[in-house]
């Protein structure tokens, strides 16, 4: 794949407002107003998977392992509802996530979805989790447009 925009040549604007939402959740996250970080890193893993972003499945894979992360829950992430490695507040997490990222590709009913999450989440996490969701679909989506490739 070609480089199309490098990270030099990204608009200072566009990383200034994409790095003041990683600060807002990292401040979240500190605050425990989002889920652990470990889970976090789940779910941005498995996000980058549907978006197919090779430059986000890296770094993730690669933090969620510093995280203290288990290498088995992280290569079966992908099938995660057909393993038992998963908490059922994480398989709500990452259902969530799902939809979120493929609403109208996925069959899934929102109010059920929405409803797992209230079992452990109260509705200010469940909007700060569903823009730590929405900021790595962008993150993903901006990497695969511009063209940068994770590198060994």
């Amino acid at each position: 794949m070609t480089i199309r925009i490098a990270f030099s040549e990204v608009p200072k604007g566009l990383m200034a407002t994409m790095k003041n939402t990683e600060t807002y959740l990292n401040d979240l996250a500190f605050e425990k107003k989002l889920p652990e970080f470990k889970l976090l890193e789940l779910i941005r893993l498995r996000v980058s998977h549907l978006n197919g972003c090779a430059w986000c499945i890296d770094m993730h894979f690669k933090e969620a392992l510093a995280a203290g992360e288990n290498i088995q829950r992280l290569y079966s992430i992908s099938d995660w509802k057909d393993t038992s490695y998963y908490t059922e507040e994480e398989q709500a997490c990452l259902a969530w996530a799902e939809y979120i990222t493929l609403p109208s590709e996925q069959q899934h009913d929102a109010q059920n979805l929405f409803e797992d999450l209230l079992h452990f989440y109260d509705k200010e996490k469940v909007a700060n989790l569903t823009l730590m969701i929405s900021q790595i679909n962008t993150w993903n989506r901006l990497m695969k447009s511009f063209g940068i490739e994770a590198v060994e």
